[in-house]
């Protein structure tokens, strides 16, 4: 394949571009942790604090010297937020709103602005959960909405869609699945239409897609509810499928180079998966002959349990983390595994690797640094926030079933959601507010 072709299927440019541009970093430089700090407080360290308006479960995303964060608000979800902080002072630049297309009553159990939005060299483009879907470009301008939910819907979710997007250089790649009809999208990046549309069957899952690179040209993988798939970026079709795989719901595939990825699987809350996805956590490998794909699983990452952090790939090792907080870490070739330990909190954030330091961002705000190798070392361990440090949350309506009631004292707390990572900080997302530790 020419590399003219190749250059169709490319991913957008981060040449000398400070940036975290998606879900994962989704496509971002390898980090240095020479300028990121080691140890850090509340109080020393942390660069700035900003509250951000409602409350979002999506991670931040950076393009320069921009971060961007969304969220929602109201007791129907009425408004969706997009919102620009200067990432040097922490000053917000723009904060713009859309009204959400189809609310729902505001819950601890419905996703709330879950999904990652994309950012590039010209826009940030945010996906909500109602399907709603909007670009601006870096000035806080509207350059297009889409109704996904009515263009695509209705989209049906007891607990609402979670699924952030990717982006290749002219489409954002979005994934609907709910319990009715659902689909893979690419979006044009300029325009907001449709550039195609793969169906793809109802299910239950909250998993994003993901950019592997396959014999040398980039494919969208989607883990998800009982498949693995890949599709081809410039046409949506189907280039191959993996249906040995269970509990695959809330992780993301992630690139480990050569067409291989790394595959997260969960019991589920109780115990529903337990059985398939026993197996199903490991590497996986998808290889070329002729005009045929082939796919593998080249090994199992034995008794790793994740919940919503999706496993990385470092130096060779591989690393699941669970939501009881126990780390697992392996030999990415033989998946040997060399060590199973518990650590301070449990994570829904996926881990951060920098040079020599795994960093796991634990719920409650705990930041536990590893050291990464084949033996278990605690570098250090960081308080983020305290109760006093965080703006208070509204209350939410209370929780009709007993069930739900209980639930509500975990799902309340204030919880770190997802991370970016600029040239030297971190940004750390709580529901409604955006911490930078520098």
């Amino acid at each position: 394949m020419n590399h003219l072709i190749l250059a169709a299927y490319a991913m957008l440019s981060l040449a000398g571009v400070d940036a975290w541009p998606a879900f994962l970093g989704g496509g971002a430089d390898p980090i240095s942790s020479e300028n990121l700090p080691l140890q850090w407080t509340p109080t020393e360290h942390v660069a700035w604090q900003q509250e951000i308006r409602g409350h979002g479960q999506s991670s931040p995303v950076v393009w320069d010297n921009l971060v961007f964060v969304t969220s929602v608000e109201g007791p129907e979800k009425n408004t969706f937020y997009t919102t620009c902080f200067d990432i040097t002072s922490g000053k917000k630049k723009w904060e713009k709103a859309l009204t959400n297309s189809f609310p729902v009553t505001n819950s601890y159990y419905v996703s709330r602005a879950a999904p990652t939005p994309i950012a590039d060299q010209d826009r940030i483009v945010a996906l909500f959960e109602s399907g709603d879907c909007v670009a601006y470009d870096h000035d806080g301008n509207e350059l297009w909405v889409r109704t996904l939910g009515k263009d695509e819907g209705p989209l049906t979710a007891e607990f609402g869609l979670g699924a952030s997007p990717c982006q290749t250089a002219d489409d954002v790649i979005v994934l609907l699945e709910h319990d009715g009809p659902s689909c893979l999208l690419a979006l044009d990046k300029k325009t907001g239409s449709t550039s195609w549309k793969a169906d793809r069957d109802p299910r239950r899952s909250w998993s994003s897609p993901a950019i592997v690179e396959v014999a040398g040209v980039p494919q969208i993988v989607v883990s998800s509810a009982g498949t693995i798939d890949g599709y081809a970026p410039a046409t949506g079709k189907l280039l191959w499928t993996f249906d040995d795989v269970g509990g695959n719901t809330g992780t993301s595939p992630r690139d480990c180079g050569n067409g291989r990825f790394l595959v997260g699987a969960s019991p589920g809350r109780n115990g529903e998966n337990a059985g398939s996805a026993a197996g199903s956590n490991g590497l996986m490998q998808v290889t070329r002959d002729g005009d045929q794909w082939e796919v593998q699983r080249k090994w199992v990452a034995e008794k790793a349990t994740p919940s919503w952090a999706s496993p990385i790939l470092h130096n060779g090792l591989a690393y699941w983390v669970n939501r009881a907080g126990v780390v697992y870490c392996f030999d990415a070739e033989t998946g040997e595994s060399l060590y199973t330990k518990r650590i301070e909190q449990s994570c829904w954030a996926t881990p951060v690797a920098a040079g020599d330091r795994i960093y796991f961002f634990g719920t409650g705000g705990t930041v536990t640094v590893l050291s990464a190798g084949r033996e278990f070392k605690v570098l250090a361990e960081n308080e983020t926030w305290t109760d006093e440090s965080l703006p208070k949350e509204q209350p939410l309506a209370e929780e009709k079933s007993e069930e739900r009631r209980r639930g509500v004292a975990m799902f309340s707390r204030p919880t770190l959601y997802g991370v970016a990572v600029a040239s030297d900080a971190f940004l750390i997302r709580v529901g409604n507010a955006l911490i930078c530790v520098r």
